[in-house]
């Protein structure tokens, strides 16, 4: 196993399974249970991408869904090729094939990079500001140009073959993050007996614990308190507890969706699973405990491949047995990077140094990184960082100015602090409040029935967030109709707290206009980039994010929100608050269209409605068209015969004999009520007052505009009943404009409104022997041209069931259309079939009647 930053006895993993993998074609060997990102790491592969703008060479920041750098694409075969998966969240499985993006005409010489020397073209804003002239390049050039840069991965150019399920589920408490907080939460309100579903976007549950090696919870290591409170939940029958689910968003009356991530981490997921699921659930309520997510520290190339969030490094570590360097450099604002150097010095790693900003910071953390023998520089920024496919080293000075030094290192971990993660909150329409003491944006005003907990609630302290997580869970629980639990609260014996930390760029991050300390590492945004947007006239913090692009990318800003957010109110002289927080909207992470769509696709996609005769067309040879929902016959041709051929004969033997036409598709809506010919009067063009029991008539229906929106023949029952008929694509539309009218225009009339479409199959009999092939089959209807002239209708029976008999053509000829229920409409087709085989009579489609209607 060639996997030289892989620590023997280190992390969590059995290191003697593994997964042999590949990335941009080149093979590797990975564990079961890595991501793609710690199996890179393991193997010495930091270079994993290209940025969007500059196309500079990126590595793996995080360790989590807040990624920007790690964009993959995973390909199965021709038809899976999925682009822009985070590397970090990717489960490895035996035999994956990954390849990088953005790039040509390989990672490692990039032909793009060429951007990043002409970056002073592509500032803040170019794209507001450049191809102005000539105009006509824009269509020609330009255009064609940007469209074919634009993007990220490639989409793949055939049908997607994976299936989709969906499931709609009700509870009492859904607990949305699966860390400390969200297990003690699920357990407060799993013992009182309500319905519990707990999802959490990783493979394994425990959140923060993965990585904090201190923490002890009820005697035990925290993560594996985690793995057996899980078991506890799972055990239980009214709970639901669902991993590689992410809660992507949160919307009206407590309605959040979940996507599952069913066999994407499978090698063979076969045909029967579905790749994802689609979970639309309802909850009493919503306790919300997703974490706080560490920020990166804004200095000159902090980008480099090997620069990192120092929680990801101790994740990398102590989760998956791999170290992201073998001499680190740490670069801090807080104590949490402290930790991840005494994790990695006890791994064996060496630890350059750590530099932090601050200027006489003191803790236990800090005192153990001394007893270890770690270098600590206190009040010194790290004013750059040195390589190019990988950093080489760090440049080290005090933060107010002076004489640096050089400090060779092959990666440096950074934490500016913690961001809690609102994003949820939001998405629900609540209100974010600004702490001032701890620079942080926290849950303030709740506009539904939820509540945060744990990190994301501002909450520092893994004691402090269990207590809150707890009482919260049991409340919800109450809330929603519980019993009182009998279980009691989680024993935190050691835990791990971090706050404070700083927003904005670092001292010494440099305001040339050649430096490039990144804010947004995806989208390419640089702290000048901020700058130069409050300088050209950008105070909203959402006109800044637009001009910069910054927040932009698909990570949604996860990591560089803040950041910008300082970096602006600085410039602007203002308060944090008073610029303002942009909006955060759903999804939280990308979502397939196939998790959304589900089921509804290819035949699906639409409902396909079938008339009672369908199945007899299908037998007799008939080619379909879709005309709305609906499958019309088209042409019955004959053996050897085309469409032309076909319709020709069709045509010759409705006009010389006769022949059956399937109406059924046409719309039919029943008006009824004392005022029902006044309704009519109010919509069609038409004088229906007048309009003799019996009888019909051609009907136009008008907009408000006057232009015509529907238009059918309309047959009188009664005094007050009404058979209208509508196009086939017009019966929906046409019934909810009456349906509209009545409601909001003319709720004083006495009318009635009822959609029979479905419930009466029509047979159009058309051409001189069409009396004579009806005739034999109706009861009770006098068929005579004095008793039932052009333009009539009667009700009767044919074949012994109820019919509405119209004497109206569309053809040019005598004609019939027969309504009868249904569920008999193919017997009596077949009746009148049979009749009309006496007469030589033929079945014709949708092609023959417009040639028939237009020819005469």
């Amino acid at each position: 196993m060639n996997a030289m930053f892989r620590i023997s006895g280190a992390g969590r993993l059995s290191q003697a399974k593994t997964a042999s993998f590949s990335f941009d074609d080149k093979s590797y060997v990975g564990i079961e249970g890595d991501t793609l990102a710690s199996a890179l790491l393991a193997n010495g592969v930091h270079l994993v991408g290209r940025s969007f703008k500059y196309h500079r060479p990126r590595g793996v920041l995080s360790a989590g869904a807040e990624e920007p750098n790690a964009l993959v694409q995973i390909v199965r075969d021709d038809a899976r090729k999925t682009p822009n998966v985070r590397a970090t969240v990717q489960e490895l499985y035996d035999g994956l094939t990954a390849h990088s993006q953005n790039r040509w005409p390989s990672l490692s010489f990039d032909v793009g990079a060429v951007n990043d020397i002409a970056s002073p073209l592509f500032s803040a804003g170019f794209y507001y500001k450049t191809f102005m002239w000539p105009k006509a390049a824009w269509k020609s050039l330009y255009e064609p140009k940007i469209r074919a840069a634009a993007g990220l991965g490639v989409s793949p150019d055939k049908p997607d073959p994976d299936h989709y399920a969906a499931r709609y589920a009700h509870c009492e408490v859904l607990v949305l993050g699966g860390g400390a907080a969200g297990i003690a939460a699920a357990l407060a309100a799993a013992e009182t007996g309500v319905r519990v579903i707990l999802a959490d976007e990783q493979a394994e549950f425990g959140g923060s614990l993965r990585f904090e090696s201190g923490a002890k919870i009820e005697g035990e290591n925290g993560y594996a308190w985690a793995q057996a409170a899980i078991a506890r939940l799972k055990a239980m029958d009214n709970v639901r507890v669902l991993s590689r689910t992410t809660a992507f968003g949160y919307y009206a009356q407590n309605f959040v969706g979940l996507v599952e991530r069913v066999s994407d981490h499978l090698k063979n997921p076969g045909h029967d699973l579905a790749r994802e699921r689609l979970w639309q659930v309802r909850a009493n309520r919503v306790v919300i405990a997703t974490g706080a997510i560490e920020r990166h520290m804004v200095f000159a190339n902090n980008d480099r491949p090997g620069v990192m969030l120092a929680s990801a490094a101790r994740t990398y570590l102590n989760h998956y047995g791999v170290a992201v360097g073998r001499n680190v450099g740490v670069y801090t604002a807080n104590d949490s990077a402290y930790a991840a150097a005494i994790d990695l010095k006890k791994a064996g790693v060496n630890i350059a140094a750590i530099v932090d900003l601050r200027d006489n910071p003191s803790g236990p953390v800090i005192d153990e990184a001394r007893a270890l023998g770690i270098e600590i520089n206190f009040g010194r920024a790290v004013v750059s960082a040195g390589g190019k496919l990988r950093v080489s080293s760090m440049t080290v000075q005090p933060k107010n100015g002076g004489g640096g030094r050089t400090i060779p290192v092959d990666a440096i971990l950074m934490s500016a602090g913690w961001t809690p993660s609102v994003h949820l909150f939001s998405q629900s329409r609540g209100k974010v409040a600004f702490n001032d003491e701890t620079k942080r944006f926290v849950p303030g005003t709740y506009a539904q029935d939820c509540v945060s907990v744990g990190a994301c609630n501002g909450t520092d302290g893994l004691d402090a967030t269990v207590d809150e997580a707890y009482a919260a869970g049991a409340k919800a629980a109450k809330e929603a109709g519980g019993k009182a639990g009998k279980g009691a609260k989680p024993k935190v014996d050691a835990g791990e707290s971090w706050s404070r930390g700083m927003l904005g760029a670092a001292p010494g991050a440099g305001q040339g206009t050649t430096v490039k300390a990144f804010v947004d590492f995806q989208n390419d945004v640089t702290a000048k980039d901020i700058r130069q947007a409050v300088h050209e006239g950008m105070r909203s913090i959402e006109h800044v994010k637009r001009f910069t692009t910054n927040g932009m990318a698909t990570d949604q800003g996860k990591t560089s929100n803040m950041h910008g957010l300082a970096i602006a109110a600085e410039e602007l002289g203002k308060p944090i608050p008073q610029v303002g927080l942009t909006t955060f909207r759903a999804p939280y992470t990308p979502v397939t269209f196939g998790s959304i769509v589900g089921h509804a696709r290819g035949a699906l996609f639409d409902p396909t409605r079938r008339t009672a005769t369908h199945c007899w067309a299908v037998r007799q040879g008939a080619v379909f068209e879709d005309v709305g929902h609906w499958k019309r016959a088209w042409y019955f041709p004959k053996a050897g015969e085309d469409m032309h051929a076909a319709v020709n004969r069709e045509c010759v033997t409705v006009r010389k004999v006769g022949g059956l036409f399937d109406a059924s598709t046409l719309g039919k809506i029943e008006v009824v009520g004392s005022d029902a010919a006044k309704f009519m009067e109010l919509l069609y063009t038409n004088p229906w007052e007048k309009l003799e029991t019996g009888r019909c008539r051609y009907g136009i229906m008008l907009r408000e505009d006057g232009f015509i929106y529907d238009d059918g023949v309309v047959g009188r029952l009664a005094p007050d009943r009404f058979h209208v008929t509508t196009t086939t694509g017009g019966a929906p539309r046409v019934m909810n404009h009456m349906e509209d009218y009545l409601q909001t225009e003319f709720p004083h009339l006495n009318v009635w409104l009822t959609s029979i479409t479905e419930q009466w199959a029509v047979i159009a009999v058309q051409g001189p022997k069409s009396r004579d092939i009806i005739a034999p089959l109706v009861e009770g209807i006098d068929m005579s041209d004095e008793a039932m002239p052009h333009m009539s209708v009667r009700e009767g029976k044919i074949c012994g069931v109820p019919t509405r008999l119209f004497r109206m053509s569309f053809t040019g000829e005598r004609g019939f259309e027969v309504n009868v229920p249904a569920d008999y409409g193919e017997a009596v087709w077949e009746a009148l079939w049979a009749e009309g085989q006496k007469h030589g009579a033929t079945a014709y489609g949708t092609e023959t009647m417009h040639v028939l209607r237009a020819a005469k």
